[in-house]
Order: C-alpha cells, then structure tokens, then sequence
C-alpha cells in the first residue's frame, strides 16, 4: 500500500486489530441470517509525511450509505461544542447577514442550525441520505454529495464561495485526502477561513485510545502531517487550538496561501514543536501500541467473564463506533454482554456489526436494572453517568475500558 497523501510505500505498522465488519453497518433481525462482510483492520505510518492510515479495503460508497445510522444531534455536550463554536466564529470573523458559512459532513444539521438560528447564510454538504434529511427537516439546504475539487468549482461557479467553512471530525473520514483539502481551497473566498476539527494523533497514542481506530477512519492526524497536506493542497494553516472533544481534539484555522490574510498565530509552532518532542516524527513514537491496545482487550475480557462467575449483570451503554472496535476486538458476544443501551432511534432494535448484540432503549435498562453499565464512549463518560444518575437507585456501577479498566 501506498501513502494516500504522498504516495510513498508503507512499511511501519502501527496497529493490527485484526478484522471487523464496518463500524456502522447495524444489522436488522433479517439481516442476522446472512453473512457479514468483515475487512482486516490493520493502520500503518507513513515515515515520509507522518500520516497514519488504516489499509485500504473498502470504498466510502459502501460505508457511509443512505442509512448511515449515526446523528450528531443525540450528544447533548456535542451540540452545546456546536453552538459555542458557532458564537466564536461569528464574533473573530466578523459573520453577518452578507457571509455564507459552509458545513462538509453537515450531519443532521447539528451545528448549521445555531448558524441558521444566528440569522447567518448557510449551507451543509452531507453525502448520507439519512442525515441529510434530518437536517432538511431543520430547513438546512443540503447538498447530498461528496465533497472534493470537483464539487467545490460547481458551488463557486453558482456563486456559493464560502465565507467559512467547518469540517468537524470528517478529515479523517475520507480516502483521498489531497482532493478533499483541495477542495476548501476552491470553495473559499480569497480572505476565506476554513476550520477544521479531529482527534489528536498524540493524545491517541499516549492515553491508549485505540479504539478510534475502524474502517470509516482512513487517516489519523497530527499537525506535523497536517500542515504539509494543507500546504501541498492550497492551504496555509495560521492557527490551532487544542480541545477536549473525542478525548482530545486539535481545531485547525486555515486560508488559502494565495490570498489569505490573517497572521500565523504562536500556537501553531508550539503545537508542532510538541509532537516533534514526543517523537513523532519517529518510528519509535509509535511502537508499543499494540500491546497496549491488547491489554486493554484482556482486561475488558476478565472483566466480563468474572462478572458472570459472580452472577452479576452487566449492560452497555452507547452503540458507538469505538465500542464496535473494542467489543469486535475482544471478541465479545451477547453471552458475556447481552444488549447495549442507545438513544438513537434508527440504532434501536438493530444489532450491532460483528458482535451483534442487540440494541435497546433506555427503558430497557430501567427494567432489567443491571449491576454493571459499561459505557462504550468513554469520551462521553460525564454525559452519560448524569443522564443515568438513577442507576444509582439500585446500587449499578459504571464501568470504562479504555485507556484502562476502571469500575467507576
């Protein structure tokens, strides 16, 4: 295989969690009598650019459908993240009733809407049929395609340049990176800002999330990899935050090197300067992972197999991507972890890939009252023990798995 940014042969592997079905791809009863399509899921870096990739093994059109189950709307925290960037946005850049904000991966219109609701012009690009009509039905105006260069002239040709654009959590999501970035180059007015939101490769390595890891992923991201994309690709990085969301997440500020006119901000030389001193620019950064990725599946599995010993019962909360990973990783099964809880109406009475474990309401959780709640977005660990303070009522413990076991 070959870099998908610089084309230069992959060698250095970086973590082998074997093989998995999509992450995404819920199963309904029927589907439970066929087989399931399972791909090895195995990463690699890049020793040229630093880009960390999962193996190319199957297309976007075959995981991101027209049911593509996942709604960014269901995350009270993640919407409230939504609404105060948009307040930010509109305050540094001056946004008004004469700019035109642009969302790619606009979901269910999760974050547009603030931007809607702030009287601001605006649009969303959403591949997925399903989330696209969910933002519709906020009365976002959707574009229900790809993006890439292509796109991004025939929205400038109709006179749709961007004033700003988000890209939330999506540059990780797409298998030719160089014409994605390429394409906010386009789509951009001359003093245009793009943002840009991901997990941080570093912050993954050092607190063992590997379970951020699944097919949907094609790329993880440091700075250090990013800035050289950006640049190769028509855009200038001028600044970086580092933000709690997903377990720790850069926002990257970019414009486009002919035009752009904003100053580079201090933050971006000390964030680099940061991944160089952890060594990422270093086959050694990413040793180690592996192991680290394994005992977290061992102590997931004792858990679980002692739990039952005892006669304990144990549910789980949230049919998260990342708990498909884990638990497909484990080879957990509904005999040591019998249903997982989720509020998503198009996740429930679905299984989950791989495991297929079934997918409940939270009714079924008061019901069956279980002694041991295993959350599986560990990200969302305060959310979620709030929104289920009750289980305290029958004595019920909260259980995480990564970056280590901890009964809460």
């Amino acid at each position: 295989m070959k870099c998908r940014h610089c084309h230069s042969e992959l060698h250095t592997a970086f973590l082998d969690l074997g093989s998995a079905p999509p992450s995404n791809a819920y199963l309904t009863a029927a589907m439970l009598q066929a087989p399931e399509t399972w791909f090895p899921l195995r990463l690699l870096v890049c020793e040229s650019c630093w880009l960390v990739q999962t193996e190319d093994h199957a297309g976007r059109e075959a995981l991101f459908t027209e049911d593509y189950a996942y709604f960014s709307s269901f995350s009270t925290s993640w919407l409230a993240h939504s609404k105060s960037y948009v307040g930010s946005m509109a305050a540094r850049f001056a946004l008004g009733t004469g700019s035109c904000v642009v969302e790619v991966a606009a979901n269910d219109g999760y974050l547009l809407q603030y931007v809607k609701e702030a009287g601001i012009p605006c649009y969303g690009i959403e591949p997925t049929a399903s989330t696209a009509a969910a933002a519709r039905t906020k009365g976002i105006e959707i574009v229900e395609r790809f993006f890439g260069v292509e796109l991004a002239a025939e929205l400038v040709a109709q006179g749709k340049s961007a004033d700003l654009t988000a890209a939330n959590n999506v540059l990780a999501h797409v298998p030719d990176i160089n014409d994605f970035v390429a394409g906010f180059a386009v789509l951009l007015k001359p003093d245009g800002v793009s943002t840009f939101e991901f997990p941080h490769l570093m912050r993954m390595v050092r607190e063992n999330q590997f379970d951020t890891a699944y097919h949907e992923h094609y790329s993880y991201l440091s700075l250090t990899a990013v800035t050289r994309i950006f640049q190769e690709n028509g855009l200038a990085v001028f600044d970086v935050e580092e933000i709690p969301t997903h377990g720790g997440s850069l926002r990257v500020f970019a414009q486009r090197i002919d035009s752009g006119r904003h100053p580079e901000s201090p933050n971006v030389a000390c964030i680099l300067e940061a991944e160089a001193r952890a060594g990422m620019k270093s086959p050694a950064f990413y040793r180690g992972f592996q192991a680290a990725a394994e005992k977290v599946k061992d102590d997931l599995l004792a858990f679980l197999i002692d739990a039952k010993r005892q006669g304990l019962k144990v549910g789980a909360y949230g049919a998260a991507a990342k708990g498909n990973t884990l638990l497909n990783f484990a080879g957990v099964r509904p005999d040591l972890l019998p249903y997982v809880v989720d509020r998503n109406p198009a996740k429930q009475d679905k299984f989950l890939p791989g495991s297929r474990i079934p997918i409940v309401g939270e009714d079924h959780l008061k019901t069956d009252r279980p002694d041991r709640i295993l959350i599986l977005p560990w990200n969302l660990r305060e959310e979620v023990t709030k929104q289920l303070s009750y289980a305290s009522e029958w004595g019920a413990c909260f259980v995480t798995a990564v970056p280590d076991l901890k009964v809460l």
